[in-house]
């Protein structure tokens, strides 16, 4: 069995990831998964939070939304609605949305409401994990 296996992280709009991974840890609707060569094959719904893959040695990082992961033995696929990269995040842009989902919050009114403040917050907070990891790949 091979140490690697074909990690792709796909927007819409692009190509985001193409790469060998040792690991990769995604954020799925329920919690994280963590995929190493080998892995059984499944279809997962991707939630927001933090894609994290070792490649080289090297971690990276990335702040994702909804989509879809194919786990093959050989390959990782990730669909996603967002994807960015540690560098790319305005921290202050973040922390603005997440003060807004907050408002959004603790004005909602139905199940619906809350759900969307919810879901919008869990986006916030991911992006603003990512970017104060940027510099501690731990």
């Amino acid at each position: 069995m091979t140490d690697t296996f074909q990690l792709e992280i796909v927007t819409p709009e692009k190509m985001v990831v193409r790469d060998n991974a040792e690991s990769v840890q995604i954020p799925g609707l329920n919690g994280y998964l963590g995929v190493l060569p080998g892995h059984a094959p499944l279809i997962t719904e991707l939630g927001a939070g933090e894609i994290a893959y070792r490649a080289n040695g090297q971690s990276h990082r990335f702040a994702v939304a909804w989509g879809f992961t194919e786990v093959l033995q050989d390959r990782v696929t990730v669909l996603a609605e967002t994807v960015e990269r540690a560098d790319e995040i305005d921290v202050a842009r973040a922390q603005r949305a997440l003060t807004n989902a907050e408002e959004s919050l603790k004005a909602a009114r139905t199940e619906s409401d809350f759900a969307h403040a919810t879901a919008k917050i869990r986006v916030a907070q991911a992006r603003i994990d990512v970017a104060q990891r940027k510099n501690n790949p731990a």
